[in-house]
């Protein structure tokens, strides 16, 4: 391991079919006022949200909704949450959802008492928090972000066509978090895989950086080879618990920020993706699955040996007879014929990027130096032009 660092994670986290039975502890930590959010209809259509409001009324909770969270939540939400959180001076916000919902409430609870337009300081100019912060705590129903355990948050501002995550300290990450995995259940089948692919390029892009004989590259293979195996177990069967808790805990971990410990980490296939998601409002994991090959075989030739290994410890392939630039090419091939067995977005067409788009994705793509080689805006243009 080289460097320094300081581990930290707060989030306490309530895992099983009963976990809920948790929250009304953990509601009592904290003041009478509660800012209750989540996305669509699906929360009330499974009756999850009629049993968190018992509880919530059972504790003697005043509540306050900020429903109709949006999958990729925008400043406008923002705003509305963060009038909502002021007005009634809340105590905790509570995010019934998958990652957006989780997102979002993340930002209202760093934006809400901002004396400053908390886009452009938090979003825009990544400035730490300096103000009051309110507490959060989650109810996952969707894998694949890790929200849940982290101080991200990605917010959208359509009208600038910037889509940008800030990854916070601890002091903003869920006080608490609650994973059922039956609560993904009713989650169809493309976002499941969405929500996947996901994870595993969560691990990818902390994984491919560093060349030092690494504890946490061990522990990045062992969460890749268990996600393979499940996601081909729910594919199949999407109720089968042991494949979806496993599923939903190694996606937890794959960015709960254990993973970045000791690693320079990459994210460049997130930045390109989200520069897409800015133009075209596409699910998350797709705009990740959409450019992957491209950018990882792109790169293969400043990291060979780190693809090499990817290939022989993830996907098991024997190097016996193949040179080291071989065998790091058989494990792409590996990857992008498993990421074909889930359904995943393969191109970025089917995410409606066009031609004419190409320029301004780029633009939006900012250009990070963690990887195995720092791109510029040509080397995103040919990425680009080689995913459509």
């Amino acid at each position: 391991m080289l460097g320094n660092f300081t581990y930290c994670n707060p989030t306490r986290v309530h895992f099983g079919e009963q976990s809920l039975d948790q929250l009304g502890a953990e509601l009592a930590q904290y003041g009478s006022k509660v800012l209750l959010t989540y996305g669509g209809g699906s929360v009330k259509k499974s009756g999850l949200y009629a049993r968190i409001l018992s509880i919530l009324q059972d504790c003697g909770k005043q509540v306050f909704e900020v429903p109709g969270v949006m999958p990729n939540p925008t400043v406008e939400k923002l705003y509305e949450g963060c009038q909502v959180a002021k007005d009634h001076q809340v105590d905790l916000i509570l995010a019934v959802g998958g990652g957006s919902v989780c997102d979002y409430a993340k930002a209202v609870s760093v934006s809400a008492w901002c004396t400053e337009d908390p886009w452009d300081k938090y979003y825009l100019r990544m400035e730490e928090v300096d103000n009051p912060i309110i507490p959060v705590g989650c109810v996952l129903t969707m894998v694949g972000t890790g929200t849940e355990m982290n101080g991200g948050s990605v917010i959208t501002n359509h009208e600038q066509k910037r889509k940008i995550g800030h990854v916070f300290g601890s002091n903003v990450m869920p006080r608490f978090t609650i994973l059922n995995p039956t609560y993904t259940y009713t989650v169809p089948m493309r976002q499941m895989v969405a929500g996947i692919y996901d994870a595993f390029n969560h691990i990818c892009e902390q994984y491919f950086s560093g060349e030092d004989d690494n504890t946490t590259d061990y522990i990045a293979e062992g969460l890749m080879r268990s996600l393979v195996h499940s996601s081909r177990i729910a594919v199949r069967d999407p109720q089968n618990y042991e494949a979806r808790s496993n599923i939903m805990w190694a996606a937890t971990w794959a960015l709960n920020t254990l993973l970045a410990m000791g690693k320079s980490t990459d994210w460049e296939v997130h930045m390109i993706g989200q520069s897409i998601g800015a133009y075209t409002d596409a699910t998350h994991g797709m705009t990740l699955s959409a450019v992957s090959m491209a950018y990882y075989r792109f790169i293969l030739p400043y990291g060979t040996a780190k693809f090499a290994r990817f290939a022989a410890n993830v996907w098991g392939i024997d190097p016996t007879g193949k040179t080291e630039k071989e065998l790091a090419e058989a494990g792409l091939s590996a990857m992008e014929g498993w990421m074909k067995e889930l359904g995943v977005a393969m191109d970025i067409r089917e995410l409606g990027v066009t031609e004419e788009m190409i320029e301004g994705i780029a633009d939006g793509t900012f250009l990070l130096t963690g990887g195995y080689k720092t791109l510029t805006r040509e080397d995103v243009i040919a990425i680009l032009r080689a995913s459509l």
